[in-house]
């Protein structure tokens, strides 16, 4: 089932596959940079073979790429295809960087709320600091 990132971003695509931990699986992963795309001139895609994404696996990718396509392939045909969208809100997923935060001086889960998709805006929930998506550190 591949995904094909809708913009330039060879990091952000490893960082998906670390994200995902697909280096864990026992079926083939391909990796794939600056393929061409009509609508966005290059793109690039990780074909993961035989693997169905949760919902969770969904949320922690759009956080690194919040453009992602996601197409669901079935004897060689594109049976589907999922625009990824960034939930309103993430768990577990990225650190607070306000070393002062609860979540960064006792064990628990962080929770942010996305205040503004189209700049990627999250705001945390215990301490109310905003960080914008693209500096995030992962959980």
């Amino acid at each position: 089932m591949p995904m094909s990132e809708q913009r330039k971003l060879p990091t952000n695509t490893l960082s998906g596959v670390n994200l995902l931990q697909l280096q864990k699986l026992s079926t083939p992963v391909t990796i794939g940079f600056n393929f061409s795309s009509k609508m966005v001139g290059t793109k690039g895609i990780i074909k993961v073979s035989d693997k169905f994404f949760t919902d969770d696996e969904i949320s922690r990718l759009s956080v690194v790429a919040p453009n992602v396509v996601l197409n669901i392939i079935n004897d060689y045909e594109v049976v589907e295809k999922k625009k990824v969208v960034t939930p309103d809100e993430l768990r577990s997923i990225v650190k607070c960087n306000n070393p002062k935060c609860i979540t960064n001086n006792e064990p628990m889960d962080t929770i942010f709320h996305i205040v503004d998709k189209e700049h990627g805006i999250l705001k945390c929930h215990y301490c109310d600091k905003e960080q914008e998506m693209d500096k995030v550190e992962l959980v």
